[in-house]
């Protein structure tokens, strides 16, 4: 009965459509000669709207089969066998905005706006893999009106705050790095210099970073209009990159400490920290920048290991606080008084913020590699890669703008007063900066009182080396399925 009622209405379509189609035909056969358009252009014209009907439907099709096939890899774990072997799923969702965001930043060289396809293409995706998060939800109590007049208390869901509050915040990062690409579209005053020109074999060997192109500018340098355009946008980008670090930070932190990690850890903090390092830190008068200037930072490994020990130990020391109430036998408990523990735990946690203080590009730790790789939770892994993703892409952006204004500084020979603090305020964009945590008074303090000293001269030049040295996670990523580096 139903199939018969579908069958008359599509013949009553059928009729109405046929009907309107030859009253149209007689009222313009009634006004042909005012109208234009003879009855052959209209039957092309039809046939055009219906080609490009049928484009933008066969568009839509492959978009919808492209989704089936990444959400389809996503619930199969990157186990395209079906064996069970694959991850799970908030590892995969990691990956998956990962490698997204190598594939389509990965090329971002120049200062540019990005290409259309590659915008739309990261747009699309990534609202694939964000639309996730819609159904990451909580209980929350609400009121419910009855027919009667009466009023009772329910549970409805709605998504969870963390992601309500962060995931809002991030597109609006995302969207404000797009535009300041876009806002370089009109600029003319600078370029990059190719490697077929004969200008490129003159630059090389004169940057590590061989594969960015070169920076050209005018002789005469920057207009001062191009130099506080430059200048504008870096300010901009530099606030999205303390508030992607301040969210990326923040997510590790509440990120649960996975069973594998503990279990690799030393019984207690002298063998994770070394017996020197460990005399260093418990000593009675504790002076935190003393401590790194004794330390040997003058690469990105020896900082990364030194890293490495501090979060283990304040690991180490935070579970023996929390386990004080255990027998004398236990594996964790030692003769060090409680107090002493965290009072130990304070200043590594203290020499762990001015290490990511003073070298934000560094590489993750273990413990925050560990933190990802192990993660069940899947909102916390969208949140953490697509904050890292952020942060990574500004970091790039952030750094062209330094390119073409050290090009410009290099051509020009000028060198304005505020450079050293704008070079200190890009290498010093951490979560402490964005929380208003200053240390930047207290080592002014420190130097003023060792300007004198020739090992404090040799530190600095050491970290000079060690800050000279940073690259952008996204350039030097290779497609790995789990992230080994913030930058």
């Amino acid at each position: 009965m139903v199939r018969a009622s579908e069958q008359e209405q599509e013949s009553y379509r059928s009729k109405l459509f046929n009907f309107k189609w030859r009253n149209n035909d007689n009222n313009n056969a009634g006004k042909q000669s005012n109208s234009p358009i003879s009855k052959p252009d209209r039957l092309r014209m039809m046939q055009r709207s219906l080609q490009h009907r049928l484009e933008r439907n066969s568009y839509s099709q492959a978009y919808m089969e492209q989704m089936k096939e990444r959400f389809s890899k996503l619930l199969l774990g990157e186990d395209n066998s079906g064996g069970g072997k694959g991850v799970c799923s908030a590892l995969a969702l990691s990956n998956a905005i990962t490698n997204l965001a190598a594939s389509v930043f990965g090329e971002q060289r120049r200062l540019e706006p990005m290409p259309a396809d590659r915008r739309a293409r990261w747009r699309r995706e990534i609202d694939w893999l964000l639309s996730v998060t819609d159904y990451v939800v909580e209980f929350a109590p609400s009121q419910q009106k009855n027919k009667d007049g009466t009023t009772m208390e329910i549970m409805t869901t709605r998504q969870r705050n963390d992601l309500h509050m962060n995931i809002p915040a991030l597109r609006k990062l995302d969207a404000m790095l797009i535009d300041c690409l876009d806002n370089f579209k009109d600029q003319s005053e600078f370029g990059y210099i190719s490697k077929d020109s004969p200008d490129s074999d003159n630059t090389k060997g004169h940057d590590e970073k061989w594969w960015i192109p070169k920076v050209k500018v005018p002789p005469d340098g920057l207009s001062e209009a191009s130099r506080r355009f430059l200048q504008y946008q870096k300010d901009c980008v530099n606030q999205v990159l303390k508030a992607a670090m301040a969210i990326n930070a923040q997510v590790l932190f509440e990120m649960e400490i996975p069973e594998s990690y503990i279990d690799s850890l030393p019984k207690n903090g002298r063998a994770s920290l070394g017996d020197q390092m460990y005399k260093n830190i418990t000593v009675e008068f504790f002076d935190p920048d003393q401590f790194l200037n004794s330390m040997d930072m003058s690469s990105e490994h020896k900082i990364l290991d030194l890293k490495n020990k501090i979060e283990a130990s304040i690991i180490i020391w935070k579970r023996k606080m929390v386990q004080k109430d255990n027998k004398p036998s236990a594996p964790w408990a030692s003769g060090v008084s409680l107090e002493k523990r965290e009072v130990f735990e304070e200043r590594a946690e203290t020499i762990l913020l001015i290490l990511k203080h003073r070298y934000p590009g560094i590489s993750q730790s273990s413990l925050d590699i560990s933190k990802i790789q192990f993660s069940k939770d899947v909102g916390q892994s969208v949140l953490e890669s697509y904050s890292r993703i952020l942060e990574s892409l500004a970091y790039t952006v952030l750094s062209r703008i330094n390119d073409v204004l050290d090009a410009d500084r290099a051509v020009s020979k000028r060198s304005t007063p505020m450079e050293p603090e704008e070079e200190t305020l890009v290498g010093s964009m951490t979560l402490s900066d964005f929380m208003g945590w200053d240390f930047d008074q207290g080592n002014e303090d420190l130097d003023s009182k060792k300007d004198t000293s020739s090992d404090d001269k040799l530190v600095k030049e050491k970290l000079n080396v060690a800050t000279t040295k940073k690259t952008s996670y996204l350039e030097t990523l290779g497609g790995v399925n789990s992230p080994t580096a913030r930058h």
